[in-house]
């Protein structure tokens, strides 16, 4: 999750989403309102971009994009192309800030996502989307706290005071790439838990192990979950491929919809080349799930 090594899988990304969507672009095509509030995180304002399209009367499905960089960095503008080339694509595309590191510890980024899905549902109707389809895409810590949005919807203890509790924070769709799923397991550079992990969960695995498994979206797998796809590199050196092959099998027990794209030869964060391949399959996948 090193931040020049995540930023640059964003980059790759966005240039081939931008790829998929250039034929049909057009600043007239969609609307983006910036800025919006949709909830507090203790005593800050959280804050959310959303695209939506002009042409067809809606409602549209929802997609939310999750930043990365170890939940200590980053921002809602790093997604922003891709919530412009989703509200291209017929979606409502909306990306979100969330507490950081050290402000903040876990479960404070999963609240609020949770409270921008809840605040979602509660202006489905102003902004044209369907309450009922509400997918979620993740990259590496982001990936993580996607996984944890699926597996957590019917857990009251994560939903926080965010606002809108009336709500439901269920998404009906998760795409994760490159996320952790289990902390349990301690399959991670020694340097990694240290810099990124034990300052995310409050102290060391020694410790803390009960929390490090609460924390961990193996550990909250069941039926209700929605439908799953991981992104992978076989030759990932922070995050191993093994952390999405253990949350894909879980569901997969449950009878939950999974699939594994495991990327030969890729690390945290892909080629252009296979960047353009995993956003088509990301795209059917969504299409399939929230379109249909």
């Amino acid at each position: 999750m090193k931040r020049a090594v995540v930023l640059a899988a964003m980059t790759l990304a966005v240039v081939a989403l931008l790829i998929l969507v250039a034929a049909a672009r057009s600043d007239s095509d969609i609307v983006i309102e910036r800025d919006l509030v949709y909830g507090k995180g203790a005593d800050l304002e959280l804050k959310l971009d959303l695209a939506t399209p002009v042409k067809g009367d809606g409602p549209f499905p929802a997609v939310v994009f999750l930043h990365g960089e170890g939940w200590r960095a980053g921002n809602r503008q790093q997604m922003g192309h891709f919530i412009e080339g989703m509200a291209r694509l017929g979606y409502v595309g909306v990306t979100v800030d969330y507490r950081l590191v050290p402000t903040a510890r876990f479960p404070a980024q999963l609240e609020d996502c949770k409270a921008a899905v809840r605040w979602l549902r509660a202006n489905a109707q102003r902004y044209r989307l369907r309450s009922d389809r509400i997918g979620v895409v993740g990259f590496s810590a982001g990936g993580y706290l996607a996984s944890m949005l699926g597996v957590t919807g019917n857990e009251a203890e994560f939903e926080g005071g965010g606002g809108n509790p009336r709500q439901s924070s269920r998404v009906q769709a998760v795409v994760s790439f490159f996320g952790p799923t289990d902390f349990s397991t301690r399959d991670w550079p020694m340097a990694l838990e240290k810099e990124v992990i034990a300052p995310f969960l409050g102290g060391s695995f020694a410790g803390n192990s009960a929390l490090y498994r609460k924390a961990s979206p193996v550990s909250h797998v069941n039926v209700d979950a929605p439908p799953f796809l991981f992104f992978h590199g076989t030759e990932d050196q922070l995050v191993p491929i093994d952390q999405s092959k253990r949350l894909a099998l879980e569901l997969d027990k449950v009878g939950v919809p999974s699939q594994m794209v495991a990327l030969d030869g890729e690390g945290h964060g892909f080629t252009d080349a296979t960047n353009q391949r995993s956003m088509q399959q990301m795209l059917d996948f969504l299409d399939k799930w929230l379109k249909s």
